[in-house]
């Protein structure tokens, strides 16, 4: 009997393929044949599965998105069984700090579908590069839940801190990535950030019951 191909399970080998190539080479500089040789398959195959270049970069844009919240939701359990609003502003904020081999990949990459974008409509459409609106909202949401159950300081205005903290987490990202900061020092300027956003002992505090 012939072996049953995960048709999912391939695509997303293919991607992570991608996403290796970029993180050595630069987005711009990836070819389809590159990707083959990586993933260990056929031109043929790769074509199959994603038709044209244009195809692949969306559909790893995609993947690298879920990568992402998958390490925000590992960082957060890793906090506690129930982990206050700080507790998982800091996951989504050090998720994309390049602190290790695969923050650092997932930083440089992002940022180079970002420059992409601005010369690519089809990748400047899509929601992850579209709609920072995600982020940005589910970070206000976390700040206000904060703020209801008076964990941060008096006349925080939550929807500028959202707006202030992935600046600062992009941008810090970046001094890192090119050598100008340590991801130690990146991250004591974000916990200072938060130390100003949060009240004392209660920063750590899940929500009030």
């Amino acid at each position: 009997m012939p072996k049953r191909v995960d048709h999912a399970e391939r695509r997303s080998e293919i991607a992570e393929a991608l996403l290796r190539v970029a993180a050595r080479r630069g987005l711009h500089a990836v070819g389809m044949r590159d990707v083959a040789a990586e993933a260990g398959v056929s031109l043929r195959l790769v074509q199959y599965y994603f038709e044209t270049k244009e195809k692949l970069l969306l559909y790893g844009l995609q993947h690298l998105a879920e990568r992402f919240g998958e390490r925000v939701t590992a960082r957060a359990r890793a906090a506690g069984h129930s982990p206050g609003p700080r507790a998982v502003i800091e996951a989504v904020l050090m998720a994309a700090l390049p602190t290790d081999e695969e923050s650092r990949a997932f930083h440089l990459v992002y940022t180079s579908y970002a420059v992409l974008s601005v010369t690519d409509q089809t990748l400047a459409a899509q929601p992850f590069i579209k709609n920072p609106d995600a982020a940005r909202s589910a970070l206000t949401g976390l700040l206000r839940q904060a703020e209801e159950s008076d964990l941060v300081q008096p006349g925080v205005d939550v929807q500028l801190e959202a707006v202030t903290l992935l600046a600062m987490s992009a941008g810090l990202g970046t001094s890192v990535l090119v050598g100008q900061s340590s991801p130690e020092a990146a991250a004591a300027v974000l916990d200072h950030h938060l130390d100003r956003i949060f009240r004392g002992n209660l920063a750590d505090a899940g929500t009030r019951e």
